[in-house]
């Protein structure tokens, strides 16, 4: 089993990301079309894990004057439980360090994943707000 995680590098990395997506938050959670295809995409890098070159997990990561701000962190059903969304965020987390591009890295996570979040080092700040109908909380990682 090779496992590969990347940030993406042509269109077909892309659109592999925007179908992960769709799977997870449109058609198993819900979240409406209009609110997950935001527009945003194009100002954004893109992370893709992929298992045997089959695309498994994903997340978008958005800069910000000193915080990079991870959202859209998605793993298929059937791959959830293996660690491979601790690896999307360990590797984001290392990008932003080998790279120094910001102080820190925040995201809005579904209150469910608060403890996931919490292990691999990330802090609870402010208050509970919905998102896409979703109950969330803002966390960081401090870099710096």
């Amino acid at each position: 089993m090779v496992t590969d995680i990347r940030i993406t590098q042509d269109k077909n990395d892309l659109l592999s990301c925007l179908q992960l997506r769709r799977t997870v938050f449109i058609e198993e959670q819900n979240v409406p079309e209009y609110e997950e295809v935001d527009g945003d995409d194009p100002n954004c890098e893109h992370v893709l894990l992929t298992i045997d070159e089959t695309p498994v997990g994903a997340a978008r990561l958005k800069y910000y004057d000193n915080f990079i701000k991870v959202q859209r962190v998605c793993v298929l059903e059937d791959y959830r439980g293996q660690g491979i969304g601790s690896n999307i965020i360990n590797f984001i987390i290392n990008y932003v360090k080998e790279n120094d591009i910001r102080q820190s890295v925040r995201l809005g996570s579904q209150t469910h994943a608060l403890e996931f979040y919490k292990r691999l080092g990330f802090i609870e700040f402010g208050g509970e707000y919905l998102d896409a109908g979703i109950l969330h909380k803002d966390m960081a990682y401090q870099i710096k």
